[in-house]
This record gives structure tokens, C-alpha cells and sequence, in this order.
């Protein structure tokens, strides 16, 4: 591809609304633009990028027996109030003005509404069935580029089975090709336990690659390498001691107060000495959250208990279920449903608020005071604590994720009446798998894992073109003859070539573009170094260059190109 004649538009400057480095160096690069936030187009060079991943995602799926459908974006809205998810997926559902149709955010519904229809027997599965097809989530607050967009490129895949059994190996499937669609773009990635969210289901994990640019944050052990999103991360802490004598309840006046630690500076007390109150609305009833001193509830944990969506009381709700503002909020007298963290499992003369403002009261003694009081794990892990399976320190930080598998059971086929008949001639709901990949966001986190202070870093996979050339001072000499007959000769060989043949450029804004556009090898042809009969080679990833005879080219770039 010449490009005098095509269309790379490069910047010199960062733009203002970019922040993340892919998301710059993408721009920078005339790969991507953006036409409103949250969506963007794909220029020539980024397109054919996505090309690339997509011919990898296809020949793994299809090695595992996937069968590629092309479903519609445009579904009818009754489809999906079937399952429900409607409801649950909110405003971040695109409806068209009547209501009577939506833009897909994926695809269950749509799989199942087809097996239902031609899956009959257990003679019919197992089935994979998968497609690359554009998504649309209407992100409150889509940012990091193509990393969280409105509209999306995705890899769905579905997994129709007859037994649970069957789903395991289905799932196994998924789980190694993604390894190998993964490995081939050559990312670094780990695989954590992951909730299922508005998927439901019986069991998920998620691929991920860390990033500051991540919007999901993950506990990672570093010694034995357990992972999870800190949605379902665990983790040992320290048990606390109960003391032999429980105290009398006292109401103490605490004026201004509404922290953790501004209770424990004015009572000269531990955190570990305070449970923390947090009401939320759950089926329309108050239900009230008890944590250790500043431990964070963990909503996703605290919804897989309750069996639904929970949110948190507004300032109104709390005054008129309490008595009290928050900060002054506690469990005694509470009427409603009460849940405890399980760090404070048998806890006694313990702080927490008196339900009523400025007050607090001291001596709870969680057994005798809250009898009907429940326990579970409701907690957010944090940095530095101990590994649930080696003992190590736990690293906690922000990723990026590429690839979600799910186990779905039998969520979407019984409640869209799905069925089969079994050996026995008896009638089941189908078993379904459902695994993810964002295609966009595997070329992100390529960049984000391959740059450095020049520009994007491709390896021959994932390159738009193997092969930068570059046609230096070309009004002088035979500059333009040589390096019009090495781009002929490179392209008939079956070498994939971006020449840069620009007459009016300058060399350093050509090497500035190489540098910034990142193709594995520059070949640089210059009017001084052809009176030496030589060209010279630059391997963009080292740094390394060579000077060598134009006949030699060929062999050399094959060598470097093979490692």
C-alpha cells in the first residue's frame, strides 16, 4: 500500500479527550476516530487490525466445532421480556422510539428463541453456535476509547448441552481456545473467578489483562496465582478476639459524628471495636448491612445472597426506616432484615449507631442484642491480605477484561421454554454455556502491553503491514527507482508492505510515522547509503538496524520476520 495514496491521517499532539495510552496512540496512529463518545469508527490501518483478530477468534472457535451464525442487532422486545432482562438491563438497553424493538447487547435470547424451535432431542446437541457480530450498551459513562464503547464488536459463542457433565466439557473447549486466541495476539493475561451479573448462571471466569485503563479491579496472589475480580475475591484475615465479659449497652451523645474514624478519635477506640451500618432497599424492604469498621460492603456478594438487585437507601428512606441520618444508624431496635459480615461473627461491646442523630451506643453485644442477626461474606477484600489459598500477600489493582465465560444452566431455556426429550423420552430444559470476547478491546490492550515513548509496538500477527518502507530525500539520485522496484519485488514475494513514497515529507517526519505506526521492520532506502549499494534495516521492537546490499534483502527480512 502506497501511502501517497491512502489514507493514514497521523497526529503530532495527544488529543485533549484521550487519556489512556491506547487510546492515544490508536488516534495518533489514524487507526480509530471518534464520531460521539462511546463510538467509534475504524480507519483503513485500525480496520485492518480487527480483520486480524477476528480470523484468529474464527479459526480457534472453529477448531473446537463452532458454527459461525450472523444473528440480527435489531430484535423484537418481546424476546426479551421473556427472560426478563429488559427490566434488568435497564437504560443501558437501546430501544427504538416505538418500544417494540431493542439493539442487542448479546445474544441468549436470541439463541435460545432459535433452539427452542429445531433443538427437539438429545440426539440434536451438543451444539456450539457462535457469532462476531456488533453489540450496543448504552454506557452511562463510556471512556478509555474502544476499551468501553457504546457500540462493539464482540464474539459470542452459545453451548447447548444435555447434561451438566456435558457442559463442563463445553466450558473446558471455550476455555482453551480463548488461552489460544490469547496467546496468538500475544497478550499477557490471567484468568480470574468472576461474578455472572445480569448473565446468571452457575459458575464464570474472566480473562483479563492488567491495566491502569481497567474498569474492573482484581485480587492477584502472585506465589501461587489465584486470582478473582474482588466481585467474588476472598481472601484470610486475621480472626478477632471476643472478650469474656459483654458489656451493658450505654447511649453515648456524639455530636458531628459520622465516620468510623471520627467515632474512634472522639471515643479513643479501634475500628475494630465499630459496626458499620449500611441500609439497602432489597424487594422493597429494608434489610440492614453490619461491617467492621471501615470494611467496604461488596454489593455483588451481597446481591448473589439476597437473589436480586439490592440499592442502597436514599437520605429520605433512611430517616423515615431509622429515625437517623447516616452516620448514626445501628442495629438495635432496627425493623427489618439484618445481615453481618462475618468478621463480626459473635462480636460483643461493639459501637455502632443509636438510630437516633448525634448518638451512638456501646457494649452491643451482637448474640444477645441482635438475636435474629445473620451471617455472611460481605466483604470487599483489600491489598496486602492474605492469600484464601497460599497464605501470601494479595496484590489488588485495576484490569481490562477481554474474554467472559459463563455457565448459564438452564436460566434462559426454561424460562423461554426451551426443551428436549432425553434416552427416557422425558422432557428437560437444554443446559447452555454462553462465552464472550471483546475484539476491540483485544487490540487495546495489545497496545496498552506494546508501545513505548515512539509509538504503537506490532508484532507480525497483529500488524496492519509486516514491512514499513521508507523512500528517503527522494528527488535525489535513484532513490525513487530502488525503492519503487523493492516494494514490487517484497510484494510479489508475499511480504505485506506500507511504503511510504510521500515525495514532499522529510525524513525525520517519515521515521516519526514509522516509529508512531509501529510495523515490525522498516526498510529504509537513502540516497547516501545506495551510493554504498546498501539499505538499511530497523527492527521496530529492539532498536536493531542493519546495513546490507539490496540483493540480500529478501533472506534477511525472512530470518528477522521468523523470530
Amino acid at each position: 500500500m502506497r501511502l501517497s495514496k491512502s489514507f493514514v491521517p497521523t497526529l503530532k499532539e495527544v488529543p485533549n479527550d484521550a487519556v489512556v495510552m491506547s487510546h492515544i496512540l490508536l488516534l495518533r496512529a489514524g487507526m480509530i476516530r471518534m464520531l460521539s463518545a462511546g463510538i467509534y469508527s475504524f480507519l483503513p490501518l485500525g480496520y485492518k487490525v480487527v480483520k486480524k483478530v477476528v480470523d484468529i477468534i474464527r479459526e480457534e472457535m472453529d477448531a473446537i466445532g463452532g458454527q459461525e451464525f450472523h444473528l440480527p442487532a435489531l430484535n423484537p422486545t418481546e424476546i426479551w421480556e421473556e427472560t426478563g432482562r429488559v427490566e434488568a438491563f435497564g437504560d443501558t438497553m437501546f430501544h427504538l422510539k416505538n418500544r417494540e424493538y431493542v439493539l442487542a447487547p448479546t445474544h441468549e435470547e436470541i439463541i435460545t428463541f432459535h433452539a427452542r424451535n429445531v433443538v427437539k432431542s438429545y440426539k440434536d446437541m451438543p451444539q456450539i453456535w457462535y457469532q462476531i457480530q456488533t453489540k450496543f450498551r448504552n454506557e452511562a459513562r463510556p471512556r478509555s476509547g474502544i476499551i468501553r464503547g457504546r457500540e462493539f464488536l464482540m464474539k459470542d459463542a452459545y453451548s447447548l448441552d444435555t447434561s451438566y457433565e456435558n457442559l463442563d466439557t463445553s466450558y473446558k473447549l471455550h476455555d482453551g481456545a480463548y488461552r489460544k486466541i490469547f496467546d496468538r495476539c500475544g497478550l499477557k493475561y490471567f484468568v480470574v473467578g468472576a461474578s455472572s451479573g445480569a448473565m446468571g448462571g452457575t459458575g464464570s471466569e474472566e480473562f483479563m489483562v492488567k491495566s491502569e485503563a481497567g474498569e474492573d479491579t482484581v485480587a492477584y496472589c502472585e506465589s501461587c496465582g489465584y486470582a478473582g475480580n474482588v466481585e467474588v475475591a476472598e481472601s484470610k484475615v486475621d480472626a478477632l478476639s471476643i472478650n469474656k465479659v459483654s458489656e451493658s449497652l450505654k447511649e453515648i451523645h456524639t455530636p458531628n459524628i459520622k465516620s468510623i474514624d471520627e467515632l474512634c478519635a472522639f471515643l479513643k477506640i479501634d475500628e475494630t471495636q465499630c459496626a458499620k451500618s449500611r441500609v439497602y432497599i432489597f424487594n422493597n424492604a429494608p434489610v440492614l448491612i453490619l461491617m467492621l469498621g471501615n470494611d467496604d460492603v461488596n454489593e455483588t456478594k451481597l446481591e448473589k445472597i439476597l437473589g436480586g438487585t439490592a440499592r442502597p437507601g436514599h437520605p429520605d428512606e433512611l430517616k423515615e426506616l431509622t429515625g437517623a441520618d447516616a452516620g448514626s444508624i445501628g442495629p438495635i431496635s432496627f425493623k427489618g432484615r439484618i445481615i453481618a459480615d462475618l468478621r463480626l461473627k459473635n462480636r460483643n461491646n461493639l459501637y455502632s449507631g443509636a438510630n437516633k442523630n448525634d448518638y451512638h451506643i456501646g457494649g452491643i453485644d451482637l448474640t444477645r442484642d441482635v438475636p435474629e442477626l445473620k451471617y455472611a461474606d460481605l466483604r470487599t477484600i483489600k491489598a496486602g491480605e492474605q492469600c484464601i489459598r497460599c497464605g501470601s500477600k494479595l496484590d489488588v489493582f485495576s484490569a481490562i477484561e477481554l474474554g467472559h465465560i459463563f455457565k448459564l444452566g438452564t436460566k434462559y431455556s426454561q424460562a423461554m421454554g426451551a426443551m428436549f426429550l432425553d434416552e427416557n423420552g422425558k422432557e428437560n430444559p437444554i443446559i447452555m454455556g454462553s462465552y464472550g470476547i471483546g475484539v476491540e478491546r483485544i487490540i487495546a490492550c495489545y497496545v496498552e502491553q506494546h508501545n513505548d515513548d515512539k509509538g504503537i509496538v506490532w508484532d507480525k500477527v497483529l500488524a496492519p503491514f509486516q514491512i514499513n518502507l521508507l523512500a528517503l530525500n527522494m528527488k535525489k539520485g535513484n532513490v525513487i527507482e530502488v525503492s519503487d522496484k523493492i516494494y514490487t519485488e517484497l510484494s510479489n514475494a508475499g511480504f505485506s508492505v506500507l511504503y511510504d513514497d510521500r515525495i514532499d515529507a522529510q525524513a525525520g517526519f517519515k521515521f516519526n510515522d514509522a516509529d508512531l505506526l509501529g510495523m515490525p521492520v522498516q526498510v529504509i532506502v537513502g540516497d547516501k547509503k545506495l551510493k554504498e549499494n546498501k539499505i538499511e534495516i530497523k527492527v521496530r521492537a529492539t532498536g536493531e538496524r542493519f546495513d546490507i546490499a539490496p540483493e540480500e534483502l529478501k533472506e534477511k527480512l525472512e530470518k528477522i520476520l521468523s523470530q
